[in-house]
């Protein structure tokens, strides 16, 4: 018989109250197991065939360079996710993510630490800025930029995106003659003698030291709409369950393609019921755990479970709700390919129907219509 270290966990079963399953006696993965218990032993509401809403950073490949570290959850990984694509970074101090730039637009959410951004825009108006934790930027398509510190994560409207498709300047003279390169800038060819001879993508270098000394004075300014925001500072909706902070362009005008919510769940808490009526979201997971079923139409819901480093999803217009099923705070970002947030409330559609309709529909009485609140709490306590 095997002995068990005392304190384990026991062996989950994929068998449910009511009686339906077995036991599995393997060969299985009980540690995933214990991750997934929803998705192990469904709740007995789930039916049908819905794709897979859930994928790990910490199954995607890691990319090392000297200065740091790149991954990245793409449709590749998550064929459902064809709207938002993600890339984790981290880069050392005074690591260096070159100079470049995207076709898509990118987002970005500050982890850890503090980073310094550089850009210049179409008309040669240029910009720096020092971001700290849960500090935003956004760069529209063809805006070139480089990052400098610490670890993030990027957003790309695109789920098709990929890391490995992005203009880099070391890239771009890697593969330029040096006899144009003399001809662009008006030197001799001996001064690209020792250029890359292929793309650096992200190289160690020196801290950097104060802002002020690294500021370029543009003859045409500085850009009009700041490329950053402090997501952190904003003053958060706060309900009995947590707090959500939004932010779009009506925010942060730069961010025409992503909006996004930063929601922060307490232990009994849940984000509520509800669905978005303009786009798919793209979820992180950032601190605690989660579980999160997802209502499809037709007679068709699936539940996943979601830790810290997760990504999850949820197409256009279906229910969801996601709640903290731990003993922490749960704290995830929603974001859509869109300019504005928006996001419809169950609780509040039904408050806001006549009664009549609502009691006559559901076969409901007065202890649920009492209830009902007209007004939106995104997240709610449900003991």
């Amino acid at each position: 018989m095997e002995r068990r270290p005392k304190n384990c966990p026991p062996v989950p079963q994929p068998i449910r109250d009511d009686g339906a399953g077995a036991t599995d006696p393997g060969p299985r993965d009980v540690m995933r197991d214990l991750e997934n218990p929803d998705m192990l032993v469904p709740p007995a509401t789930d039916a049908g065939k819905i794709p897979n809403l859930k994928f790990s950073f910490s199954d995607t490949y890691m990319q090392l360079f000297h200065g740091g570290w790149s991954r990245e959850v793409t449709v590749r990984q998550l064929p459902i996710a064809t709207t938002l694509a993600g890339v984790n970074m981290r880069l050392t101090p005074g690591g260096v993510r070159e100079l470049h730039w995207h076709k898509q637009a990118e987002w970005a959410f500050m982890l850890v630490g503090r980073a310094r951004i550089t850009a210049v825009d179409q008309d040669g108006r240029n910009f720096i800025a020092d971001v700290g934790v849960g500090d935003l930027w956004y760069f529209p398509p063809g805006i070139p930029h480089s990052i400098q510190g610490c670890e993030f994560l990027l957003v790309f409207d695109d789920g098709n995106f990929s890391e490995n498709d992005t203009f880099t300047i070391s890239d771009w003279f890697a593969h330029t003659p040096k006899d144009v390169l003399s001809a662009n800038f008006g030197v001799q060819e001996s001064a690209f003698a020792q250029i890359p001879s292929s793309q650096k993508y992200m190289f160690q270098s020196y801290v950097p030291g104060p802002i002020e000394t690294q500021k370029v004075s543009s003859p045409y300014g500085t850009v009009p709409k700041s490329f950053t925001h402090r997501l952190l500072a904003q003053r958060p909706i706060r309900t009995p369950g947590g707090t959500v902070r939004i932010v779009d362009s009506s925010n942060f005008p730069i961010s025409t393609t992503i909006a996004a919510a930063f929601v922060e769940v307490e232990p009994g808490g849940m984000r509520e019921m509800h669905w978005h009526p303009n786009n798919d979201e793209w979820q992180y997971y950032l601190t605690g755990t989660a579980r999160m079923t997802v209502f499809a139409s037709n007679g068709t819901a699936r539940t996943f479970n979601y830790r810290a480093g997760d990504v999850g999803y949820v197409p256009f217009a279906m229910g969801h709700y996601i709640q903290n099923t731990g003993n922490q705070k749960l704290m995830f970002l929603e974001m859509f390919k869109s300019n504005r947030f928006a996001d419809v409330s169950l609780n509040q559609w039904m408050a806001l129907t006549p009664r009549e309709l609502v009691e006559d529909n559901l076969h409901v009485g007065p202890e649920l219509m009492n209830a009902l609140r007209k007004q939106k709490w995104p997240v709610v306590k449900y003991k």
